[in-house]
């Protein structure tokens, strides 16, 4: 069978995802199981992939969605418990006392405070905390969820404090001989080449990130504002770009000084420290607040389970130190338990349930369960109880609702895990066939050759979609991207970057952390709906970062990817113009109210 066959097949998985939950938006616990079912007979009829290694590979993502469940549960368990103690009152009261507009919210809560926790956790955990965050807020939870995933972008390459990096492409290159033999010749060592490659990702990231603040708002006043308007979004694009520049530079200064433990985590706590007294100054944020309509006027499909009463008093005064609290010992909870040279880290990490050889095969299932995010959230819930002096009835109702939601995002999970598993496991077979990823790469690089650099970033996008982690995709493809670059003599640190960059913002539209951010929103059903709004920004960073790997290894020259950089330029020129003749247009008119 020839490559270009083999990897039109290897793409049915994919397909199969995209027109049941995207086109036809099928809910997920309806698509996943049809989309499971073609993975697993594509793989054992035409890669005649031995049934025990598909089982192996479906347990091995069973224990995975568990994993994912464990924090979907624990994000609205600590939601529900801010929720049942009133403390989730002063939270909203507190951000309304910063600004007002909905904008500035999204951009201080999910972008900034969303970074840090992604820099911290990993795992999609921040957008299971920050979706239900924003809908207490106030926020519908379509919107909450979309901008949630917006965030799973730029700080995802350095999450968990940096493990896409250091175990995805180092796992992914470290014992190639290629690469052995490439680093010796360069005269520096793996460790310091895997650092170098961080320290590019961290630029592409820096330069595409300063636009993405603006993308989230944009996109939420155009599809859940009462005027469906982009340019009520553009309006802010001061304080949006002025956000994105507080997290970039220093997320790209930390990652090529300090290397790739930091930044997304240092990034969005520095960030925090120069947006949030900015915003309470007014600077850069126009005159005219931005608000949804009223909640009664919402389409019904931008709401789900997840409920909170805004005009209920809380019962008791807390204040907006301790009503914070819990987020803050998650934040702390988090770095002490990953970072590897502090000595709870290594017990924790070494706490394994490990499973060998499963059902006979090469395959090894391990879970690390007190390393999974939600192991703190539920923690940080208990202790909850205490710093709000709850009664045990109010916790209970907290648990109560928590398990009923998680219970219904499991109904999707379980079958959308193990067909990653499936799908990535495939390379033991009799057909003799490379793995379906690496077929379905090895074709497109055949179409592509010299222009491959515009192509890398989204062949990072379809191994996160599919595996659901920039870690995972970096394993998968790391190897096969420094092999392309050294067959069209590019490179091959800058295609390495790139596949990490696009396996970054391929998290924007994986299933799973769609389904555990709608989950945690109380949003289930409505994941195709997600996915098609987040292919806008998801495209627009892979053809970005594209364009700009393309020129770092061609040059400036009149090529495909000054040309496409130029169009890009100009879009967001005009984007800007925009926003500010929008300004403009505003100030005048509250003046003439005045």
């Amino acid at each position: 069978m020839s490559i270009r066959l083999l990897a039109l097949i290897a793409t049915l998985p994919i397909v199969s995802v995209f027109l049941f939950l995207v086109i036809l938006r099928w809910p997920a616990k309806r698509a996943m199981p049809v989309s499971l079912a073609v993975t697993i007979l594509v793989a054992m009829f035409i890669w005649k992939v031995p049934g025990n290694q598909v089982a192996a590979a479906s347990f091995k993502g069973i224990v995975t969605a568990l994993e994912v469940g464990v924090i979907v549960f624990g994000a609205l368990l600590l939601l529900n418990t801010l929720k049942e103690s009133g403390a989730i009152f002063t939270i909203r009261k507190g951000f309304t006392s910063i600004s007002p507009d909905r904008r500035v919210q999204t951009i201080i809560v999910c972008w900034l405070f969303g970074s840090f926790l992604e820099g911290a956790a990993g795992w999609g955990a921040p957008a299971t905390i920050v979706g239900p965050l924003l809908v207490a807020l106030g926020f519908p939870a379509m919107g909450a969820v979309m901008v949630a995933l917006i965030l799973q972008s730029t700080p995802v390459s350095y999450g968990a404090v940096g493990t896409p990096i250091l175990v995805g492409v180092n796992t992914g290159l470290k014992d190639s001989p290629l690469v052995q033999s490439y680093v010796a010749e360069q005269g520096t060592t793996i460790e310091a080449y895997i650092n170098g490659i961080g320290g590019q990702v961290a630029l592409i990231h820096g330069i595409i990130g300063i636009f993405i603040p603006l993308f989230m708002v944009t996109m939420l006043t155009y599809f859940f504002g009462k005027n469906k308007s982009i340019v009520e979004g553009l309006a802010i694009w001061k304080f949006a770009i002025f956000a994105g520049l507080a997290f970039t530079v220093p997320y790209a200064l930390v990652a090529n000084l300090l290397g790739p433990e930091f930044p997304s985590l240092l990034g969005g706590l520095i960030g925090l420290a120069i947006v949030v007294p900015a915003a309470k100054k007014g600077w850069f944020i126009p005159e005219k607040t931005w608000d949804f309509a009223e909640a009664s006027k919402w389409d019904p499909a931008w709401t789900g389970s997840l409920q909170v009463d805004h005009s209920e008093e809380p019962k008791k005064n807390i204040s907006f130190m301790a009503a914070w609290l819990p987020y803050l010992l998650v934040a702390v909870l988090l770095i002490v338990t990953r970072v590897a040279y502090l000595p709870f880290a290594g017990w924790i990490q070494s706490q394994v349930i490990r499973f060998e050889n499963v059902f006979g095969t090469l395959i090894t299932v391990e879970s690390k369960p007190l390393n999974i995010p939600g192991v703190i959230f539920i923690l940080v819930s208990l202790l909850s109880i205490f710093i709000f002096k709850m009664n045990m009835k109010e916790y209970g109702r907290a648990v109560k609702n928590s398990f009923k939601t998680v219970v219904s995002a499991m109904a999707a999970l379980v079958f959308a895990v193990p067909m990653v598993q499936v799908f990535i496991n495939s390379g033991v077979n009799a057909a003799d066939y490379a793995g379906m990823p690496l077929a379905m790469a090895e074709g497109i690089s055949n179409i592509f050759g010299s222009s491959w650099p515009l192509v890398a970033p989204t062949i990072g996008a379809i191994g996160a979609f599919a595996a659901g982690s920039n870690t995972v995709s970096n394993m998968m493809f790391s190897l096969f991207q420094f092999g392309v670059a050294d067959n069209i003599l590019a490179n091959p640190a800058t295609i390495v970057a790139l596949q990490a960059v696009g396996g970054a913002a391929g998290n924007m539209i994986c299933v799973h952390n769609v389904v555990a951010a709608s989950s945690s929103a109380g949003l289930i059903g409505k994941e195709g709906n997600l996915i098609r709004k987040t292919l806008i920004p998801m495209t627009f960073y892979v053809v970005f970062a594209g364009s700009i790997g393309y020129v770092a290894i061609y040059g400036l020259g009149l090529n495909i990817g000054t040309v496409i950089l130029a169009a890009i330029a100009c879009f967001l020129i005009a984007v800007i113009a925009k926003g500010q003749m929008q300004n403009k247009l505003d100030t005048k008119q509250l003046k003439k109210i005045v």
